[in-house]
């Protein structure tokens, strides 16, 4: 075996760091991907990703390692059917006390856009066994290097325990070239090598609390870090890290472009200190125009509302069957942070959503019924900026679905109202830890992982081709309608054809609202199997996401 980790394989990677491993779902199960099959694209046996169960230094451990030879170490719904079940079953084992750790090896470019929805569901579905696991043991992420970890799963690494890497690794949410189709050269040039690395290299994301520690490569240094983690129970508690950030923020001058050695610094010496929660009151007219917005307005009965924080909403309502607190992200085409004017979900967005869902925690965390949450879901992207991936836009957006996991795992039903759109890293941090998502009907209404043009820039197809494509694959589709058929929607408001929150609709909308926090209420539903396990997920929608649950849980004891 070489003694490089970063050349090795996924499966080499997992062998040279289980002491005796027994993989799970293996080539031979042939468990491969349809969706790459109807657009003529070859498969891999394993889906790219390697599951093994055994020893390390003694203790019990799940490794799981990304191949990113095949579509870039991408997640589709085989490969991420594969990491949801495994871990779940790790999950059952920590609860009997059966302590197993789970180690992550990162070399992904984040969702597969040949299969982009059943990217985003099965991200969101890590992250939430993730937040469950870290109750009962540290779950540690490792990035060799060669592809690195970016898209939706550097959300995923923010939201590990503590996270390894070698020099070789980069982190990062949005890939240079997404970068420059959606912002422009000027913002991010994705030809120059040294801005590449100087701001998403691991040396750099050391620097700014973003890889934990930085080892050499090689088989030896890699794993004793790995053992030291498991060890020492390290966890640095990233994805709880709201206060620090916000305070640093507030500290930083963001309308134009840092430079690397001052964003360093200013992390060096910056210690978090207290952050006034935002306050929405009621104005003289409206502060934003936006479906979002207008939503938010209409399910909390204020009237004009505003919020010292231009782009975060949450406020209570009482229009629901229970007390509800209800949030929103909206546009402020004055926001300072020139990248997010439009409703993106950027550095604040995410840190400040955190904060307050945080702030919601605490005060219900003594109480027998939760209240619930209704996101009103409008954002069109994440934001695409040099000063978001410098400071580390995935942490934010981590910070945001991890608050969200953490009250719907506590009993708060979390309930999803897709009113506008729904794109990519935004949407999983504002949306996809729901425990039900309802949508209205509208054709205005967009759910994706990646805009077009980025996508065919990055998946090397035309406009053209991708449209097609998706005319045979339902998850790399665009619209509403398509959506539905994966199963990730427990109520399509069919008679719902616009996105106005008209008085009639409003009061649709609050009745299938109720519905929902019900069925939550009575399953006790704290997770997202229900996602998967419906009948529209189970006869149409996530087919072979249960036929890899099914041989998960046959093999996980054999």
């Amino acid at each position: 075996m070489k003694n490089s980790f970063v050349e090795l394989n996924a499966r080499d990677r997992v062998n040279a760091l289980l002491d005796n491993g027994h993989e799970l779902i293996d080539p031979f199960d042939q468990l491969i991907a349809p969706s790459l099959l109807a657009q003529g694209i070859v498969p891999e046996s394993d889906d790219g990703i390697v599951v093994s169960r055994g020893t390390i230094a003694g203790k019990q451990a799940l490794v799981i390692a990304m191949e990113g030879k095949f579509q870039g170490g991408g997640i589709g719904e085989v490969s991420g059917a594969k990491i949801v079940s495994a871990l779940e079953h790790a999950l059952e084992e920590n609860k009997k006390g059966n302590e197993i750790f789970p180690i992550i090896v990162l070399d992904t470019g984040g969702v597969r856009l040949q299969e982009a929805n059943y990217g985003l569901l099965s991200i969101s579905e890590i992250g939430n066994m993730i937040i469950a696991l870290k109750e009962y043991v540290p779950v540690i992420g490792l990035v060799p290097g060669r592809v690195g970890s970016f898209g939706g799963m550097s959300i995923t690494s923010a939201l590990m325990s503590y996270l390894i890497a070698t020099k070789k690794a980069r982190v990062g949410l949005n890939g240079p070239e997404v970068i420059e189709q959606e912002a422009g050269v000027r913002e991010f040039d994705s030809s120059d090598k040294d801005l590449i690395w100087n701001t998403l290299g691991s040396r750099q994301r050391v620097e700014s609390k973003i890889i934990d520690e930085l080892v050499t490569d090689s088989v030896e240094s890699i794993k004793e870090a790995v053992v030291a983690a498991i060890n020492e129970r390290k966890d640095t508690h990233r994805s709880e890290s709201s206060e620090f950030y916000l305070s640093l923020l507030d500290s930083l001058d963001l309308s134009k472009p840092m430079t690397i050695a001052e964003y360093n610094e200013a992390i060096a010496k910056h210690q978090a200190t207290p952050v006034e929660l935002p306050t929405v009151s009621e104005g003289d007219k409206p502060a934003a125009t936006s479906v979002g917005y207008e939503w938010f307005e209409a399910l909390t009965d204020m009237k004009n509302p505003t919020s010292f924080v231009g782009t975060v909403y949450y406020g209570e309502s009482d229009k629901f069957a229970e007390d509800a607190i209800v949030t929103s992200i909206v546009p402020d085409p004055k926001n300072p942070m020139y990248r997010v004017r439009n409703g993106e979900v950027g550095l604040v967005e995410g840190f400040r959503m955190g904060q307050i869902l945080n702030h919601v925690y605490e005060e219900d965390k003594d109480k027998v019924i939760k209240r619930p949450i209704v996101i009103v879901i409008d954002v069109p992207s994440q934001a695409y900026g040099y000063n978001e991936e410098l400071i580390g836009i995935h942490v934010a957006l981590a910070n945001s679905a991890a608050a969200y996991a953490k009250l719907r795992q506590a009993g708060h039903p979390v309930i999803g109202l897709i009113a506008g759109n729904a794109i990519s890293g935004a949407f999983l941090a504002h949306g996809l830890q729901s425990s039900r998502l309802i949508a209205l009907n509208s054709k205005e209404i967009t759910v994706q992982a990646m805009s077009k043009a980025s996508a065919a820039r990055v998946t090397k197809r035309t406009i053209a081709e991708i449209e097609a494509a998706a005319d045979k694959v339902p998850a790399i589709a665009y619209d509403i309608n398509n959506y539905t058929k994966l199963g990730a929607i427990h109520c399509f408001l069919e008679d719902i054809t616009d996105q106005k929150a008209s008085e009639k609709n409003v009061n649709e909308v609050i009745k299938a609202i109720n519905a929902a926090i019900s069925d939550v209420r009575e399953k006790n539903d704290t997770m997202l199997t229900a996602r998967y396990t419906n009948e529209t997920a189970k006869k149409m929608g996530r087919v072979e996401t249960n036929k890899v649950r099914a041989k998960m849980a046959e093999e996980w004891d054999a």
